[in-house]
């Protein structure tokens, strides 16, 4: 299926199985004949997919370079985007090429962010290969970095010429992997797709099943919820907060683990059911509401206990993008399907927390 972003610089989502073999085809049409490409990847995904990028793009006249870094989130870091300007530097890359980000959420956002900054831009395109980033992450234009004292700080809105997602990449996740991804599709369902919910929560861990007949419907149906939220507010200044539900919660675990030992899946699913706890006591959000989602997270093996005392998540909010001094725009449903944006003071919230 072709879904259609319309923001500030329109382009398409394709999820097709076998996708990755017509990168080169779908990229064709959106550049020059030469142009000349840099492809990104981790050192886990690059020996994976890579060869067959690589041979898609150069089989429509692309050249190809490769910059690998080593995979995981403690090098979603400053020093490796230096080290991205730095090949593209010593390879003349130009305004007018490309960058081709092939990974996960990590890659995407630092490749992205290299696109964004490097000679005042230049576009590049994402292959996504989790759950996470073609669910979620690959769309909407997000880009950046983490920084030691929290996740996200630096970064620019930058729109891919073109999104390309083959839901044939997710076979080869480890379980543990494909399953922490649903944490972002259960998150759709909740803020604003009650069926997807309730197809998630009746699916369970066995053989990754989800409860729907097709992981390509999944992927589409996640990504159009993302797509509605973000060309209603492209720049994440309204609406599209709703997005980071479990958010709040979930990047202050991240930094209280030290970006290590928890994945962004399990920190926001955890962080989604504090949320509801929170606006069950506050009487926004109907009773039961956490349990369901505590329940649906079980199903697929996630943790759903914080494991930090609420005085020190609250703390390590203190630089969450979406605050406004000592105020959080926190985010709350009240009911499966339905979300809204609930400023509170960080006082409130502990207390709602506590």
């Amino acid at each position: 299926m072709n879904i259609e972003v319309r923001t500030d610089r329109p382009y398409t989502v394709t999820v097709e199985r076998g996708a990755l073999d017509r990168a080169g085809e779908l990229l064709r049409p959106l550049k020059k004949p030469g142009t000349r490409v840099m492809l990104i990847s981790d050192s886990n995904v690059m020996p994976l997919y890579g060869r067959r990028l690589r041979e898609s793009l150069e089989g429509v006249g692309f050249p190809v370079s490769e910059f690998i870094f080593p995979a995981g989130e403690e090098h979603k870091q400053i020093d490796t985007v230096c080290d991205m300007y730095r090949a593209l530097s010593e390879g003349g890359f130009t305004r007018t090429d490309l960058i081709v980000t092939l990974g996960g959420g990590v890659t995407g956002d630092m490749g992205g962010f290299a696109a964004a900054t490097f000679l005042r831009g230049m576009d590049f395109a994402q292959v996504p290969t989790t759950v996470v980033s073609q669910a979620d992450a690959s769309v909407g234009g997000k880009t950046g970095v983490d920084l030691p004292f929290g996740k996200n700080l630096v970064g620019a809105f930058h729109q891919p010429i073109a999104v390309i997602s083959d839901p044939d990449a997710l076979s080869t996740l480890p379980k543990h992997y494909f399953n922490d991804g649903l944490g972002e599709v259960i998150k759709h369902g909740a803020i604003a797709d009650k069926e997807l919910f309730e197809a998630l929560e009746r699916g369970g861990a066995q053989e990754q099943s989800i409860a729907l007949e097709d992981l390509e419907q999944v992927m589409g149906r996640s990504v159009s919820i993302k797509r509605d939220f973000v060309e209603a507010d492209t720049k994440d200044t309204g609406r599209r907060m709703i997005l980071n539900f479990g958010h709040t919660c979930g990047h202050a675990l991240e930094k209280l683990h030290g970006f290590r030992d928890i994945s962004h899946g399990e920190a926001v699913g955890i962080g989604m059911v504090l949320a509801c706890k929170a606006g069950e006591r506050l009487g926004v959000t109907e009773p039961g509401t956490g349990e369901r989602i505590a329940g649906a997270l079980k199903k697929y093996g996630m943790p759903t206990e914080p494991g930090f005392a609420m005085e020190e998540i609250v703390a390590a909010t203190a630089l969450d993008k979406k605050s406004d001094g000592d105020t959080v725009r926190f985010i709350l449903l009240p009911r499966i399907g339905e979300s809204l944006i609930r400023p509170m003071t960080r006082k409130e919230l502990l207390e709602a927390l506590s």
